[in-house]
C-alpha cells in the first residue's frame, strides 16, 4: 500500500474517532449485547455532508457500522450514487426515511397537498427498492387546530391503504410508522392500533428511544409493539439501556438499530 494511502486512511479513521458517532456507538454496543446483537447502523445526516457521498459510507464503515439510514433522494443520478457508495463500501442500506411526510401530507384536506405527499412516498418506496433496504419509515398524520384527530386517523389511514400500500407491496417494502410528537397516535397502544387497524403485513411501526420518553418507558414501548416493531432507532442517553436490550430479546427482535446522537 502506498504511503499516502496509509495516511489517508489513518487520517478518514482518526477524523471519525473524534465524531459523535463513533463515542455513540463504543458507548451502546456493550449496553445492547443481546444474544443476537442487533445491527448497528447510523443515519446519513450524522455523517459530515461537506464530504463525497462514497467518503461518508467509508467512515461510517470505518466507525464500525455496517448499516446506513438514508434520506429520500429525488434525484435519479443521487440515487444511483448512493447504490454505487453502498456496494462499493459493503454497507447495508437497511431503510430510507420520508422526510417530507414530517409535515403530515397525508391527513390533509388539500387534495394537491395530499398528491404531493403520495408522490413523495412514491419516491422513498422506489428509493427503497433501488437501494435494497427493507423499509421506508414515514410519518401518517398530524393532528392539531386544524385537523382533528378523528379526521387525521380517518384521511390518513385511507390514502395509505389506496394509494402507498398497493406499491409498497408491489416492491416488498415496509412501510414503519414514526411517532413525531405531532400530537397524534402518541403513546404505544395508539400506535399499535393504528398499525393494526391497516391489516397489512407491509405497514409496521418504527420505534425512537428518544422520541418516546414522554409517554411510556422505551421497554414498555418495545414490548407494547411486539411483532410489530420493524425499526428501532436509539437516541438520548437516558434509556435504560439494560432493559431495552431485555425487551428486545423478549420480543425476539434481530433487526437494525440506528444510533443517532446518543449523548
Amino acid at each position: 500500500m502506498r504511503a499516502q494511502e496509509m495516511t489517508d486512511i489513518a487520517g478518514r479513521r482518526s477524523f471519525i474517532k473524534s465524531t459523535a458517532a463513533l463515542a455513540a456507538l463504543a458507548a451502546f454496543r456493550p449496553q445492547l449485547a443481546v444474544a443476537d446483537a442487533p445491527k448497528l447502523a447510523v443515519p446519513i445526516s450524522m455523517l459530515p455532508a461537506a464530504l463525497p457521498v462514497l467518503e461518508r459510507f467509508r467512515l461510517a464503515a470505518d466507525a464500525g457500522f455496517s448499516g446506513i439510514e438514508m434520506s429520500t433522494m429525488s434525484d435519479p443520478s443521487e440515487a444511483a450514487q448512493i447504490r454505487d457508495a453502498s456496494e462499493r463500501t459493503g454497507l447495508r442500506i437497511h431503510c430510507v426515511v420520508n422526510a417530507s411526510c414530517r409535515r403530515s401530507p397525508l391527513s390533509s384536506a388539500d387534495p394537491q397537498v395530499v398528491r404531493q405527499g403520495v408522490a413523495g412516498m412514491e419516491t422513498s418506496l422506489r428509493n427503497a427498492w433501488l437501494w435494497g433496504a427493507d423499509a421506508v419509515l414515514f410519518v401518517p398524520a398530524a393532528a392539531g387546530a386544524d385537523t382533528t384527530y378523528k379526521d387525521a386517523w380517518n384521511r390518513s389511514q385511507k390514502v395509505i391503504r389506496e394509494r402507498i400500500l398497493p406499491l409498497a407491496r408491489h416492491l416488498d417494502v415496509v412501510l414503519a410508522v414514526d411517532e413525531v410528537w405531532d400530537g397524534f397516535i402518541l403513546g404505544p397502544p395508539e400506535v399499535a392500533r393504528y398499525v393494526d387497524a391497516l391489516r397489512s403485513p407491509w405497514v409496521k411501526a418504527c420505534f425512537d428511544t428518544g422520541r418516546s420518553v414522554f409517554y411510556a418507558a422505551p421497554q414498555d414501548w418495545i414490548r407494547a409493539l411486539g411483532s410489530r416493531l420493524a425499526k428501532v432507532r436509539a437516541r438520548k442517553a437516558r434509556a435504560d439501556w439494560v432493559e431495552v436490550a431485555e425487551a428486545l430479546r423478549e420480543i425476539g427482535y434481530e433487526g437494525w438499530v440506528t444510533v443517532d446522537s446518543l449523548t
